[in-house]
């Protein structure tokens, strides 16, 4: 049988939540495996199901419904069934839980949202698609893109880009991912598609398959939460580039089991239930937005706020608007928050949120404390990378916290790696290293890299870290960041940290410039905080009474902004050539 249907299977069938689960999957190679006498259909079973699928789709987006008709949920007769041609124009006779639309008008439930994959899946029947096929996703942040993903893992491998990238890099990752064709929009660059032409990749249009509102998902009730199993759910669902900062960008493969596996991780670090309402500013082509944001949300059976992305100026009226519980993002964009935290002291105290989690980059201690006292809640610091399938390590929400540590393992199994030996002893510096159910198996066509970054199934981040006393983990920072002037090495954080202790400052990173005879030495750009100065000579100062005078930059530079990647992170590697200082 080489036709597209629905599965329907009973779930939890022995608990007081009797669900209903509706899934939109491919039936390449299907075949029918056992009749559900419950409901009296054909549950078809594909070698495909993967686990995003399994316990993405079936688990989150489906078994939320109520007034259901035990004996026969679906109040269907023959005609109905799903194996005949009019399946496509099928409406369960359910109600979803929650349907009051909130005082804006936006929202969709799980019934709605799933409704909307269907939808997507409908309109790629007509592409050839199998198991091997890589997608290219490019739409802009918000509810579409979240659905899009959502829906295209159940069919192919995805592979998210920046739909602002130029010309040229999209050239450069379309040939690399070596993709069959890409999902796109009618607001389509031009660069996309002159890339797509002249690398003859078919391109495809979603066209309005979402109101266009930004609440993507309503609070629906929580289903039993399910294990992942490890045998299961190892087909690639996902593929995303490394930053490439120091090398050419790496393509880094996940399966759903990772995934799922860090989603389920991040929910239970943050003791997230289905109350919960998440405000997405997180771009949804990177890691920190599709897994910390949208999948751990999702997973939860909490609600989600799917923003056009992150904006200073319009970040106070969602936090009005839409009262989230708890935002996830990098620390510049925390910074920013902060500049602006003055001029919206009321929507602040008439806030819900109880905590604010951020990752992706160190979070200087200053910030923290900065974040806490204005918000009145804990800032979560947690540890995350694409090979980790986003987190690692984190502090979590109802034991102590330590600022300036990443936290204890939430997820992996994490050691250090020093003189070719696995430890965990307290103080004991070296690399951090990685395994667990999150972590990838591997890079795509790249032998050189796997080799040198895996091991009897350990995976090197390339972080130097160690844990103290109580096992928190401290990051020193990237191994290839550290700073060596003149044989001395140099951790940029530790700079970083003592310039944020001014008064005046801000923001602060410290970069390596080239030196003719040390090699390396120290630079340092800074943001002072609005209404106040300083000089270099005075910040040079105030950081002899703390570092060595070895580790005081040469040059600190007093910018009004300091360049930004692509996902609102600072990236030291290439800073002194951005700022002109290198050629």
């Amino acid at each position: 049988m080489n036709k597209d249907f629905y599965v329907f299977s009973l779930t939890n069938y022995n608990t007081a939540q009797d669900y209903l689960t509706l899934l939109p999957i491919i039936n390449d190679e299907a075949f029918l495996r056992q009749f559900c006498t419950q409901i009296d259909l054909v549950y078809n079973y594909s070698e495909r199901l993967n686990v995003l699928a399994k316990f993405g789709i079936e688990r989150i987006l489906a078994n939320r419904f109520t007034d259901l008709d035990i004996e026969n949920p679906l109040n269907i007769t023959d005609s109905d069934h799903p194996l005949f041609d009019d399946y496509n124009d099928y409406e369960p006779s359910f109600k979803a839980r929650h349907q009051n639309i909130n005082q804006y008008g936006f929202g969709l439930d799980y019934k709605d949202l799933t409704k909307n994959i269907e939808s997507i899946g409908r309109q790629l029947s007509s592409i050839e698609m199998k198991n091997n096929k890589i997608c290219a996703l490019v739409l802009p942040n918000g509810i579409d893109m979240a659905i899009s993903f959502l829906a295209l893992t159940n069919y192919v491998t995805v592979s998210p880009l920046n739909p602002n990238y130029t010309k040229d890099e999209f050239l450069f990752f379309l040939e690399d991912l070596d993709c069959e064709f890409i999902i796109t929009d009618n607001n389509a660059s031009n660069a996309l598609i002159e890339a797509a032409k002249q690398l003859e990749i078919k391109l495809f249009c979603i066209d309005n398959v979402t109101p266009k509102t930004e609440l993507l998902i309503k609070q629906v009730p929580l289903s039993s939460i399910c294990s992942v199993d490890e045998n299961k759910g190892n087909d690639f669902c996902l593929i995303l580039h490394t930053s490439g900062t120091t090398s050419r960008p790496k393509q880094v493969q996940l399966s759903c089991t990772n995934i799922i596996s860090s989603a389920l991780n991040i929910s239970s670090v943050l003791k997230l239930e289905q109350s919960d309402k998440g405000l997405n500013i997180m771009p949804l082509f990177h890691i920190h937005g599709l897994i910390a944001s949208l999948l751990s949300s999702i997973i939860t059976g909490a609600s989600l706020v799917c923003t056009n992305g992150f904006n200073a100026l319009t970040f106070y009226g969602n936090i009005k608007n839409f009262k989230p519980t708890w935002i996830t993002a990098v620390p510049t964009m925390y910074q920013a928050i902060l500049s602006r935290a003055s001029r919206n002291k009321e929507i602040i105290e008439d806030a819900d949120l109880r905590l604010l989690r951020s990752s992706s980059a160190a979070m200087p201690i200053a910030t923290i404390e900065a974040l806490e006292n204005v918000f009145q809640c804990p800032v979560i610091e947690a540890y995350g990378m694409t090979e980790a399938s986003h987190q690692m390590a984190s502090n979590f929400l109802d034991s102590i916290r330590k600022a300036g540590s990443v936290g204890k393992s939430a997820g992996p199994e994490i050691a250090i790696f020093k003189d070719d030996k696995l430890t965990t002893l307290a103080n004991t510096v070296g690399e951090i290293v990685i395994k667990g159910t999150n972590v990838t198996k591997g890079y795509k066509n790249n032998k050189r890299a796997n080799k040198d970054n895996f091991f009897n199934g350990w995976f090197k981040t390339g972080d130097l870290g160690k844990f103290d006393e109580d096992g928190f983990l401290f990051i020193s920072g990237r191994i290839k960041e550290i700073i060596n002037k003149g044989g001395e090495k140099i951790s940029p954080q530790e700079v970083d940290e003592a310039l944020m202790k001014h008064d005046a400052v801000f923001q602060a990173v410290c970069f390596s410039v080239k030196h003719e005879k040390l090699g390396e030495d120290i630079a340092s750009a800074v943001v002072l905080k609005e209404g106040l100065t300083v000089d270099e000579k005075e910040l040079k100062a105030h950081l002899s009474k703390s570092i060595a005078t070895f580790k005081i930059p040469r040059q600190i530079l007093i910018l009004n902004e300091i360049p930004k990647g692509n996902t609102g992170k600072i990236q030291r590697i290439g800073l002194a050539k951005k700022l002109g200082l290198e050629q």
